[in-house]
This record gives structure tokens, sequence and C-alpha cells, in this order.
């Protein structure tokens, strides 16, 4: 396995998606700010949750970044092809298991149940995020299938 590849290209991609996702958000494509959702773990207050939760993503994404050079090291292949299938699968786990389960693990986040009587800051992110808007599912694909082409193009590339 190309490990300074996964450390380097992994740092690489999970800066892009994440610049990618801050980027949409600014832009009014999604309401989904996933540096302040992370970093709320943390801390309450937002400013600092949005720089602690972009480091905290990006060690996030190195953990998913070596998922998918174990698969390459696996398939003895890394392409663009087969990395847009895994950002895929990634990002079909990101909207049906690992959102919909942040509700009930995130001290600041509101569940579906909570009611009018919940303190919680952060709104939880519905089936597919769309609590986020309409847009969310279509800016998650698209962004994990870049991060996905990014890491078979750059392990490729080794």
């Amino acid at each position: 396995m190309d490990w300074a590849g996964w450390a380097l290209f992994g740092l690489v991609a999970t800066a892009l998606l994440t610049a990618a996702m801050i980027t949409a958000q600014l832009a009014g494509l999604t309401r989904l700010d996933l540096p302040l959702v992370l970093g709320t773990f943390v801390t309450a207050d937002p400013d600092r949750a949005r720089a602690v939760g972009f480091f905290l993503h990006l060690c996030v994404g190195q953990g998913f970044a070596l998922g998918y050079a174990g698969t390459f090291a696996l398939l003895y292949r890394a392409t663009w092809w087969i990395g847009a299938l895994l950002g895929i699968v990634h990002v079909g786990i990101a909207l049906t298991v690992l959102l919909p389960l942040l509700p009930g693990v995130h001290p600041r986040m509101a569940s579906q149940r909570a009611g009018p009587a919940s303190t919680a800051v952060l709104e939880p992110p519905g089936l597919f995020a769309l609590n986020y808007g309409v847009q969310t599912p279509l800016v998650t694909v698209v962004v994990h299938v870049v991060y996905g082409v990014a890491l078979g193009l750059l392990l490729q590339a080794r």
C-alpha cells in the first residue's frame, strides 16, 4: 500500500472536499455547515467550532482516505472511476447512516423527537440531510465523487 500517497493525497482530497462543501454553503446551495456541525461536538462557540470542525473533518477524511487507499491496494490499481464508485458508496453511507445518527450522539443537535422544549442549537439533518436544503444531497454526492476521483487520480500517479 502507498502510505506516503495516502498521507499526502488523503489530506489534499479531504481539503478539496471540505473547501467545496464550505463554498457550496456560502453560495447558498446548502445550509449544511460541516465544520460547524463537527466543531460543536467540542465547543459551543460557533467561530471556534468552525475552526475546530475544519480540522476534525480533515482527520475524518484521512480515515476514509485510508479505506480508499486500502481498496485500491486490494484491487492492485487506482483509477478515477473506481474512486468515483467509492465516493458514491462513501456518500451513501454518510447520508443514510452517519448523518441520521448524529442527533443521538451530538450534544448540541436536536432530534426529530425533541420538540419545542429542546435547547439544542443545531437542527437534525433529516433524511438525506434534506433539513439543510433540497440541494444538499446533490451537493454532497458531487463533492464526495470529486473526493473519490481525486484520490483515484492522485494515488494512480504514484
